[in-house]
């Protein structure tokens, strides 16, 4: 059914409100469906039990300010009281001079907003470096609120897909859930490894990457060509 808006902006055309109108009907259908797929990733059933409580590594600060190492459980990344476990894969591996540009902005991004997701459920970031090298770019970036873990000594990146069998890190979004005193896979990001369309990005994360949605809103579009940098030059 075509959608109405009783909205009007100054000197539009006639010609600009009809286009409006008919994308207007698009972007109900659009949201239509993201509740419907939303709907059936919420009644997907438990995955497999996690074969094993992953020891990663992180960096603690104590009231002194001093920082210390200390390993940490996968099951203790559920903080008291919550049964469902974000952790994003981050793409730094020991062996990258640097870590990867486009994921460096989707945390620049998740770190404003991670004390309103910690609010609801728990949520980590894990990197194959070794935890001194992710707290030096946490530093150099300014994040706060991330909680950042270093899976440097185990295969959590190579089991749950952010890292292939040669080695290389892969950007995953990866969902726990403790059910009957156990930790059990939820949900991934699997889009990464779907078949797309000719010329079309993987988007499997886009829901926790305003940036390209941004983009979306605008005459330029996405692009073919730009990509988010580690820094910028200041004209």
């Amino acid at each position: 059914m075509p959608s109405k808006s009783s909205v009007r902006f100054p000197n539009e055309t006639a010609a600009y409100r009809d286009a409006r109108e008919a994308l207007l009907t698009a972007e109900v259908e659009l949201r239509r469906n993201i509740e419907e797929v939303a709907a059936l990733r919420r009644g997907m059933p438990a995955g497999g039990v996690v074969p094993e409580d992953y020891e990663f590594d992180e960096i603690v600060v104590d009231p002194s300010g001093a920082e210390r190492v200390q390993p940490v459980r996968l099951s203790g990344l559920f903080a008291p009281g919550q049964q469902t476990l974000l952790v994003y894969s981050y793409m730094y591996g020991p062996e990258m001079a640097t870590p990867c540009n486009m994921c460096t902005s989707i945390l620049d991004g998740l770190d404003g907003g991670a004390p309103h997701v910690r609010d609801r459920v728990s949520f980590a970031v894990v990197a194959k470096s070794p935890i001194e090298r992710v707290r030096q770019v946490a530093k150099d970036r300014g994040w706060r609120n991330l909680r950042l873990v270093s899976s440097s000594r185990n295969s959590y990146n190579h089991d749950y897909h952010g890292e292939t069998a040669d080695g290389a890190q892969m950007p995953m979004l990866n969902v726990f859930v403790k059910r009957d005193g156990g930790v059990y896979h939820s949900y991934a990001t699997e889009l990464l490894y779907a078949p797309s369309e000719p010329g079309q990005d993987f988007r499997h994360v886009d829901m926790i990457w305003p940036l390209w949605n941004l983009f979306d809103f605008t005459p330029e579009g996405r692009g073919t060509s730009w990509y988010p940098k580690l820094s910028y030059a200041k004209s």
